[in-house]
């Protein structure tokens, strides 16, 4: 190892989607000698397929690639999703719109081109430098050191930092050095279910053979396949299935250890799917069985020397769509705080008293909202499996949609709340309690589901006293 010690204003851990993010952000405000330290190459790995390919984008990740002043690139390589479409098991298809408006939509949008378009425009700005390969060790928070070895070129180096952000993931290294110190707190709660990606391809003249503006949810109760177009014409499935059986003889993965086993059960299962799904075993061998983990710890600081953001800080199950954008309003209210602190683009300037509070500042923002949709996600991991195919569910869901119409501005669903607009997930999160109460006492009795005998005083007069509006 050298003895050489280089000295680094911001170091950056973690070169995904809120590190590529947040060091661009940073970067383009001006603050100097930005390094990102990447375990990964430079170009993805294709073997690597444990991480979802496409993810969905709405408003707060928007919002975010806004500031970034790449939006417009995005918008190139995203397709626009205006509601769910529902598969059954003998094949017919339901839609369900995420709004009543029908303009709004989330966006299917590619995670790697997505992370290839924000390191690519950090790396212009000159004081921006990414690592790959960097295999960080010796971490050291107290004395704000650490080792990088180059795994590729097999090159040692050591570095200095002023402050260091975890942007790590879920299993992050950052993080697991902040729990060692006192009152750190720290929690994980895994599902009984884990997640396989699997393949839709396109037709062979390049069409899809799904609805393309469509997420489409095959739900089965304990479990559940959902498939995101891609710009290519594919769709990426993501397969939601126990690890082991939740009932007696029940479907999971650890059943499913053959072809035949495995063919049998998609015959079974997915039908409509299946025809759709040439590569479905080479897919399901090949690719691994992922878990799905719920991460809280607090603080998401270590004085001055550290902080979290995104995943490493509160890693969340996908059912939302929410993960990488909470990861990218958390960069925002990062880069908000900072930028408010310190102006001048320099830390060097400052004590390390305002820095912590800095950190402290951004933490209480965000904390209570990350918590919000940890929980908010678990819940819809289950209306999404178990819901979206039952009659009063669906009745609900319309309802809803006639009060947001009768009652523009007053009422305003959850799910409406958390992907079309930026109100703190634990206002939404109030809110859609309020709401559930709404709705229950709207369709009691309607035992036919018949949407002209919604009561709209009653509506009206409920939100009133309920919501205040």
């Amino acid at each position: 190892m050298s003895a050489l010690v280089t000295p680094i204003s911001i170091s950056i851990v973690g070169g995904g989607l809120s590190g590529s993010a947040l060091a661009l952000l940073l970067g383009k405000y001006g603050y100097k000698n930005i390094h990102v330290f990447e375990k990964r190459p430079r170009e993805n790995d294709p073997q690597q397929r444990a991480r979802s390919i496409n993810l969905a984008l709405s408003e707060r990740g928007i919002k975010t690639l806004e500031k970034t002043g790449i939006i417009h690139e995005i918008q190139d390589i995203a397709i626009p999703m205006n509601g769910r479409m529902i598969h059954s098991v003998d094949g017919k298809q339901t839609f369900q719109p995420y709004s009543s408006d029908a303009n709004r939509c989330l966006y299917s949008v590619s995670r790697q081109l997505l992370n290839d378009k924000l390191k690519g425009h950090a790396d212009e700005l000159g004081n921006v430098k990414f690592h790959y390969n960097s295999n960080i060790s010796e971490l050291n928070l107290r004395s704000k050191t650490f080792t990088s070895t180059d795994t590729k070129l097999n090159n040692t180096s050591k570095y200095s930092f002023n402050t260091l952000i975890g942007c790590d993931g879920a299993f992050s290294q950052v993080r697991s050095n902040m729990v060692k110190f006192d009152r750190q707190e720290y929690s994980q709660s895994y599902l009984k279910h884990g997640y396989k990606e699997l393949s839709i391809p396109a037709n062979e003249d390049g069409s899809f053979k799904l609805d393309k503006n469509s997420l489409h949810i095959w739900p089965r109760n304990s479990y559940m396949m959902i498939a995101l177009p891609n710009i290519d014409g594919s769709f990426t499935c993501t397969l939601f299935f126990p690890f082991d059986s939740i009932e007696e003889g029940g479907d999971c993965f650890s059943k499913l250890n053959s072809k035949d086993q495995v063919e049998e059960f998609f015959k079974r299962v997915f039908p409509d799917a299946y025809g759709m799904m040439p590569t479905l075993l080479e897919d399901y061998f090949q690719n691994p069985t992922s878990s799905l983990v719920t991460i809280k710890t607090e603080p998401w600081y270590y004085k001055d020397t550290s902080v979290l953001v995104g995943d490493a800080a509160h890693a969340i199950v996908p059912f939302y769509g929410q993960g990488m954008n909470a990861a990218f309003e958390d960069c925002l209210e990062f880069y908000n705080t900072m930028i408010n602190t310190f102006p001048d683009a320099s830390l060097e300037s400052f004590s390390a008293e305002k820095l912590e509070n800095a950190y402290k500042s951004y933490q209480n923002a965000r904390k209570a909202n990350s918590d919000a949709i940890a929980e908010m996600a678990v819940e819809n991991f289950f209306e999404m499996r178990d819901l979206v195919a039952d009659p009063l569910f669906v009745f609900q869901k319309k309802v809803e949609h006639l009060l947001e119409t009768k009652f523009p501005g007053r009422y305003i669903s959850r799910y409406e709340l958390i992907s079309f607009s930026t109100t703190p997930y634990s206002e939404a999160q109030n809110t859609g309690r309020i709401n559930r109460n709404i709705l229950s006492k709207l369709v009691e009795n309607n035992t036919d589901y018949d949407l002209s005998k919604i009561d709209l005083t009653l509506a009206d007069r409920l939100i009133k006293v309920l919501l205040n509006k």
